[in-house]
């Protein structure tokens, strides 16, 4: 069964304005590049809007009108870092409804994996507010529908953006259905995400982060994931896993501060796929967040394409000592929710 990539031009008339790092130009180049070079097992379709309902289950009645009434207006700034153009709220609209079209299809069975190739991108934003390029939760709107109308008691929800997935955290701070892991930059924008953030009431325990200092690579991202994630997964035993999938950890990104190469994504996208691969079969869907730099963009993709469509890849080398502290520190504060971490 083949990967679905769920991508479409209308993704590039969100334009929030001269000069900013989430433009138009970054799926320009992805596309570029799987034309140049299409990938064997993965097949396109055009993603669907998302409803109000859907959209509801994360947000408020009043984000969904003050994000509507920018619709047709030439600008609009909904904070110092996010901005709208005549076409935002129907491009949003679309890139939450494709997050939500991915977890439907794999869900199905319709699809061995899918790929919502979507901007703008969706973690930042809260129930209430816009935020870091930021307009509609995609991936939480999406993890929300699977829980409430796919039948789905387990999600796993991972982020390994250079950015603390902020609204997605929140969106499921208090809930077990969802268990949320981020891997990012710490300190760093949105200022959230640090080790003792581990949910509250019903959902201790269900927020894992993994807050990096920056210059981190491929061994230390996937030494983490490894260590501290995959005891986690393996005791959840999720039946879907959605992915926020950012590449502004790419050594070259203009706002990461990472060191993460090509092969680092296709060792960490197969990590992510073995574990459906084990717990859940094909129903793995990503939905595209950061990544600023086109090379490292196009890289990023693809080698999350071909992870998802099969192909195996690995990783040698060592950890740094700063990781290894902080798997020692995540593991640590996690081991009271998580048998598999005591010891």
């Amino acid at each position: 069964m083949d990967t679905l990539l769920l991508s479409d031009e209308r993704f590039l008339l969100h334009d929030p304005g001269p000069g900013h790092p989430e433009n138009p130009e970054r799926l320009r180049a992805v596309h570029a590049d799987l034309r140049r070079r299409p990938l064997a097992g993965v097949r396109s379709a055009q993603p669907r809007r998302a409803s109000a309902p859907e959209l509801r289950r994360v947000h408020t009645q009043e984000h969904l009108l003050r994000i509507a009434a920018t619709a047709g207006r030439g600008s609009a700034i909904l904070d110092p870092d996010t901005a709208t153009s005549a076409d935002s709220y129907e491009v949003a609209l679309l890139a939450a409804g494709a997050a939500v079209q991915g977890a439907e299809e794999v869900v199905a069975g319709r699809a061995a994996g899918a790929f919502a190739l979507v901007r703008p991108p969706g973690h930042h934003a809260e129930a209430d507010a816009a935020m870091g390029f930021c307009l509609f939760n995609n991936v939480a709107v999406a993890a929300a529908h699977a829980a409430a109308e796919l039948g789905c008691r387990r999600v796993l929800v991972l982020d390994p953006d250079v950015h603390h997935g902020n609204g997605t955290q929140r969106s499921f701070y208090e809930r077990r259905d969802v268990l949320f892991v981020s891997s990012h930059r710490f300190p760093f924008y949105p200022g959230t995400g640090w080790f003792d953030e581990t949910g509250a009431g019903a959902g201790l325990g269900y927020s894992v982060n993994l807050p990096m200092p920056p210059r981190l690579g491929d061994a230390d991202f996937l030494h983490l994931y490894r260590e501290v994630v995959g005891p986690v997964v393996e005791e959840h035993q999720p039946d879907l896993i959605l992915v926020s999938a950012g590449f502004d950890t790419w050594q070259h990104d203009p706002l990461g501060g990472m060191r993460m190469t090509e092969r680092g994504y296709a060792a960490m996208f197969s990590l992510f796929r073995s574990w459906a691969d084990r717990f859940c079969p094909g129903r793995i869907a990503c939905a595209l967040e950061g990544g600023y730099d086109p090379a490292g963009l196009s890289a990023g993709v693809r080698a999350a394409l071909e992870a998802l469509a099969g192909r195996n890849a690995e990783l040698e080398g060592a950890p740094c000592a700063e990781a290894l502290e902080i798997a020692r520190r995540a593991r640590v504060g996690l081991a009271p929710f998580w048998k598999s971490l005591r010891g």
